[in-house]
């Protein structure tokens, strides 16, 4: 009461309707930011762009408020994209802006720090509202701090590594289960274990984290209160790597992409809504915490388009990202994603 009461002198409630709190976290649906990090590339980087591939330009068309911002809307679910950078300084010379005489958004003496970093192309869609992994951990735990007992927050999470088919662009440092050790650490180290529901909090004393899902559940919107599960959203090689010597995620801070009948299976990732429908509500009717997109690559919002939103909120899936919780500032159009007067989360209606 006095953290819900709190919440309420700040404007922010914990909960998003009366009785979230009481119902277990894969029985309400929220709407999330996609690429939740991400500012518009400037505009003489987009001219460049439109140069080189036309059609792709436009998918890149999408910015974003700073995280504090959406979650202060009511958004609980977010997105980040993470490269790793062990020695520091791989990503503070963006090849295209340089070349371009363009400076990123952000002060790119931050970059030359060893940790992960956070943006969404290599030397050329940069721009971030936290570069460094380390502040987009500092800027979540300030507003949980400042919100507490607020609703439980999903954040998926992409690995980085593909090498570019520009020579000249900088080849990533891939993720290896070392790096992903590293990765695990700096959540621990800059958000806090106190904050976080891991695969060891669900699995609890069952076998696997599948058999735990399956047949006790998840825990209470209230008692997950002030926390955040982190999801990696990848597929094998990734996968494997990132559960290798940890069997069921025993000891890891991550939840992952893993198939039914698989001991690491709780979350899924499954985008295409109106193609997988009925899957994902398969999924759900199991037990699963399911992951899916109202719209990508900015073609829903150019032509005001609901059918892939619509299947998502019939489809039963938790979390519904969009990169237009609100209205596109880049080109015209109407659309943007919620669930009637500003609402972004809701009891699952199916």
């Amino acid at each position: 009461m006095k953290a819900a009461m709190i919440a309420l002198m700040l404007g922010i409630t914990a909960f998003a309707f009366p009785g979230e709190d009481q119902l277990p976290i894969n029985k309400v649906q929220r709407i999330g930011s996609h690429n939740s990090y991400k500012i518009a590339i400037d505009p003489k980087v987009m001219d460049i762009i439109r140069q080189h591939n036309g059609a792709g330009a436009s998918s890149l068309e999408y910015t974003h408020l700073s995280l504090e911002n959406q979650l202060n809307m009511g958004l609980r679910g977010l997105e980040l994209d993470v490269y790793a950078d062990s020695a520091g300084g791989k990503y503070q010379h963006p090849y295209v802006l340089e070349k371009l005489g363009v400076k990123p958004v952000y002060n790119t003496g931050v970059m030359k720090e060893p940790g992960f970093k956070v943006f969404h192309m290599q030397d050329l869609d940069v721009n971030s509202h936290c570069p460094t992994f380390k502040m987009a951990l500092e800027q979540l735990k300030k507003w949980s701090d400042a919100n507490p007992g607020h609703s439980p927050v999903f954040i998926t999470m992409n690995a980085k590594d593909e090498v570019s088919k520009r020579a000249e662009f900088t080849k990533p440092e891939p993720f290896t289960p070392a790096v992903y050790d590293r990765l695990d650490k700096e959540i621990v180290d800059y958000l806090g274990k106190d904050k976080l529901i891991t695969p060891d909090d669900i699995r609890g004393k069952e076998k696997t984290l599948e058999a735990a899902v399956l047949k006790n559940g998840w825990p209470a919107t209230g008692k997950a209160g002030g926390k955040f599960i982190f999801i990696l959203d990848e597929q094998d090689p990734k996968m494997t790597d990132y559960m290798q010597g940890h069997p069921s995620l025993q000891g890891r801070v991550l939840f992952v992409n893993a198939p039914a009948g698989k001991p690491e299976a709780a979350i899924m990732i499954i985008n295409d809504a109106i193609k997988d429908q009925q899957l994902i509500r398969d999924m759900v009717a199991k037990g699963y915490i399911v992951r899916t997109r109202a719209d990508a690559d900015t073609k829903e919002a150019r032509t005001n388009d609901y059918t892939r939103y619509k299947a998502a909120c019939e489809s039963g899936a938790q979390i519904i990202t969009t990169d237009y919780y609100t209205r596109s500032t880049l080109f015209p159009s109407d659309y943007i994603v919620n669930f009637g007067d500003g609402i972004y989360s809701r009891k699952d209606i199916r």
